[in-house]
Formats: C-alpha cells, sequence, structure tokens
C-alpha cells in the first residue's frame, strides 16, 4: 500500500468520523476528537479493506490505481471512521454515566 492511499484513508476516515459526530449528536466527542478518531478507524479498515481486496492492493502496486479504486477508498475510510467515531462515543458516554 503506498502513501496516497493511506492518505485517502485517514483523510476519508476524518471525514467519516466528523460526518457521524454531527449526525449522531449523541455520540459526538467535539470536532477535533471526531476528526482523530475517525482518522483512525479510517485507517485501520483501509488497511484490512486492502488486505481483503487483492484486486485494489495489485491495482496500487503496479500503480493503475483508478478512481474506482480512490473511491473505494474514500468509503471504506470513511465508513471505518465512522464507526469507530460511534464505538468510541459509546464508551465515552457509558463511562461517564
Amino acid at each position: 500500500m503506498d502513501l496516497s492511499q493511506i492518505l485517502i484513508n485517514l483523510v476519508g476516515g476524518a471525514l467519516g468520523g466528523a460526518g457521524s459526530g454531527k449526525a449522531l449528536p449523541q455520540f459526538d466527542m467535539g470536532t477535533i476528537l471526531n476528526l482523530i478518531v475517525g482518522a483512525v478507524g479510517g485507517g485501520v479498515l483501509g488497511q484490512l479493506i486492502t488486505a481483503l481486496a487483492p484486486s485494489v492492493l495489485a491495482a496500487a502496486q503496479q500503480g493503475n490505481l483508478s478512481i474506482g479504486g480512490i473511491i473505494s477508498n474514500v468509503i471504506a475510510g470513511g465508513a471505518g471512521g465512522a464507526i469507530l467515531q460511534v464505538i468510541i462515543g459509546l464508551i465515552k458516554n457509558s463511562v461517564a454515566k
């Protein structure tokens, strides 16, 4: 996986975390924390998707990453960011009670 894919996953994750924080205010942890947790989630899920989808990895290694590959990385990163942001929000809320 090259650096551009990792950056796409991180940015997608950050956006997913920020979006889920605004869409689900009960799990909102503040903009900065939503962005950070989202980026981590996006990076992790992006790595998993690449490991599980050999065609994406092969295209990236050959330098033939298409628009479809970039979009799939953004979606995977965004989903990972949103998922991790909600999980951390749930944990934060349960600890605060």
